[in-house]
């Protein structure tokens, strides 16, 4: 890796080693700011008959050379450094997913406390994780040892205890893994990463445990006392093998390691980077969701807190059974504003699996398969909620009112009417045909409360900005701001006990291209137009008992921002009840959906 002074840094080449496609984008410094100017796309190669990464890579950034009519590789397929008149560029990232991305088995004493600081841990940096081993996770020792036979991780993450504590339970712990023998993914000629992160008094007992057939580091505990995570030197412990083993061990990797000028981050933990810078520098609550055919990732930054989950079996092709079966056909479909024959839609569940990448023909599938999203999201999010809480086995602190119901923590720290903003991305949100159809989706969907403001991920260029802000911050904020996300507008949502016909809130609202103001009555949807790059500002006035984000019957007072879809007033209510198709044909009307299906009417 070279060393990067960001003020010579004028044209930037990034890519994302997906598992289907490998992504480039240019970014040039264009009129004194950096902007993202070409993209281009190819097949990625790091399975047989090719075997090397790098040949999806060159063809990705040729593709990217055409369009810009600049050379980015030489006569030896090399990409060509630094940039010279039109020639070149001066840095190169990459992220990567390829191969199934980072894949990793944890391990801890208690599975809702130092296991699951450990997935926590594992999920943050980018990882999928295969399982969770814990004393107390109802299998017998025999089975816990034949799980960890069959799985092949790329690397495995153990914790337990805290600092000075009992040595016994996570001693125990590696005594499981070490008889196992696991074996990893990629290369069977290299020794099973092992990261110990559990009580530093065990330390010395671990290393008697492990033989040489395993390679193991000892790293900071992640829970030192019982109310504090240290997940940091996990997470940095985590980048760094991946780096050194999966990838040196990928194929064509080592080759596209000599290339980069900073270290290659898998996908999911650059595009969480990201949304923490995001969040960080505009000190707001963000959620970020990434819905794929076979995953949904679901990312949250409340009060600088980060987490990440994977729902491995809700996506949108290879997954769609999966959604249908966990959210049911009758949750599916009564998102739908007509009548649909349920065998007709279960066949086409069947060929979608089959068939992944075909995208609906008609509006009646479209409608469906949007149908399953709203699911898909509804879900990946409830499971996002689940873990994403404050330490388990921790008491709070209460008043002395409280002292009969004192928990023991685990309370969920994703609080919808303190989240400011939503991103989505994925083929469903991405490349809806009209952008009001993503906007509803993530409404319903995420069902966010008060006023939120909503957006998508233009290209899926996120994976490349994240790693582009750990070397150069401001190209990665500029690009971000300009390119990348596409604003959709701000949802205005209430809260409160909803009577159907009566006043939920009134509004008013000024701006230069929107003056307007009236009452919204529980169960109506209002879709207000307000441009991108326009600003309004906006005084609710909730019915008592009701809360549109200053607490229960108190006025707010707002600037608000509009985007391509504009500025939606939501009086449906918290949680989000569905009516009958007259009522959803109604909120697809007010948003006008789906204008071809009207137009048949």
């Amino acid at each position: 890796m070279t060393t990067i002074d960001p003020d010579t840094v004028k044209v930037i080449l990034a890519t994302d080693c997906g598992s289907t496609t490998t992504k480039a984008i240019l970014i040039q410094f264009v009129d004194g700011q950096y902007r993202q100017t070409h993209r281009g796309e190819a097949p990625t190669s790091v399975e047989e008959p090719f075997a090397d990464v790098t040949i999806g890579v060159i063809n990705a950034v040729t593709e990217v050379a055409e369009l810009a009519d600049r050379k980015l590789v030489d006569a030896d397929g090399r990409i060509i450094q630094p940039a010279k008149g039109n020639a070149g560029c001066d840095l190169y990232i990459s992220t990567s997913s390829a191969g199934g991305g980072l894949q990793m088995l944890v391990a801890g004493v208690v599975r809702q406390m130092t296991a699951e600081s450990a997935k926590r841990a594992a999920l943050g940096a980018g990882a999928i994780v295969m399982d969770v081993i814990a004393s107390n996770d109802e299998r017998r020792p025999h089975d816990q040892i034949q799980r960890i036979r069959e799985l092949r991780p790329d690397m495995i993450l153990i914790s337990g205890g805290t600092d000075g504590g009992t040595t016994t339970h996570v001693v125990q712990i590696a005594e499981l893994i070490a008889p196992a023998k696991p074996q990893p993914r990629f290369g069977s000629d290299y020794r099973m990463p092992i990261i110990y992160a559990g009580n530093a008094k065990a330390a010395s007992l671990i290393e008697d445990v492990f033989d040489d057939t395993v390679d193991l580091a000892i790293v900071e505990n992640l829970r030192p006392v019982l109310e504090r995570e240290n997940l940091g030197p996990a997470r940095d412990k985590i980048h760094d093998v991946f780096l050194e083993h999966v990838m040196a061990h990928a194929p064509g990797y080592d080759k596209l390691m000599s290339w980069v000028d900073a270290p290659i981050m898998p996908t999911p933990g650059a595009v969480g980077n990201i949304l923490q810078t995001i969040a960080e520098r505009q000190s707001i609550n963000a959620v970020g969701v990434d819905i794929g055919g076979a995953t949904t990732d679901v990312f949250s930054v409340f009060g600088g807190t980060f987490n990440r989950t994977v729902s491995a079996n809700l996506g949108m092709s290879y997954s769609i059974s999966n959604v249908c079966a966990e959210a049911t056909m009758p949750n599916i479909l009564r998102w739908v504003h007509f009548d649909m024959d349920e065998r007709e839609l279960r066949n086409r569940v069947k060929n979608k699996m089959i068939r992944p990448t075909t995208i609906p023909q008609t509006i009646e599938a479209l409608v469906f398969e949007q149908a399953v999203a709203r699911e898909a999201l509804r879900l990946a999010y409830q499971q996002h909620k689940e873990f994403a809480t404050t330490l388990k086995g921790v008491q709070q602190q209460r008043t002395v009112g409280d002292t009969f119901s004192q928990q023991t923590g685990g309370q969920t720290i994703v609080d919808s009417m303190k989240l400011d903003l939503i991103v989505g991305s994925g083929g469903v949100l991405s490349h809806a045909p009209r952008m009001h159809q993503t906007a509803l989706m993530l409404i319903d969907a995420f069902q966010p409360e008060g006023i939120t403001r909503l957006a998508k991920d233009s290209i899926f260029m996120m994976p490349h900005l994240g790693v582009l802000a750990q070397v150069h911050p401001k190209a990665a904020m500029e690009v971000f701001d300009r390119d990348c996300l596409i604003y959709l507008g701000t949802c205005v949502a209430s809260v409160g006990p909803a009577k159907a016909g009566r006043t939920s809130f009134e509004y008013a609202i000024t701006g230069d291209t929107l003056n307007e103001s009236g009452e919204m009555c529980w169960g109506d949807l209002k879709l207000l137009a307000l441009g991108q790059q326009e600003t309004a500002r906006i005084t609710l006035t909730p019915a008592r008992g009701v809360d549109v984000g200053g607490g229960p019957g108190k006025r707010v007072e707002q600037t608000v921002h509009g985007g391509t879809v504009g500025l939606v007033l939501d009086a449906r209510g918290r949680p989000l009840v569905l009516g009958d198709a007259p009522e959803v044909e109604r909120w697809v009307n007010a948003l006008d959906l789906y204008p071809q299906m009207a137009a048949m009417v």
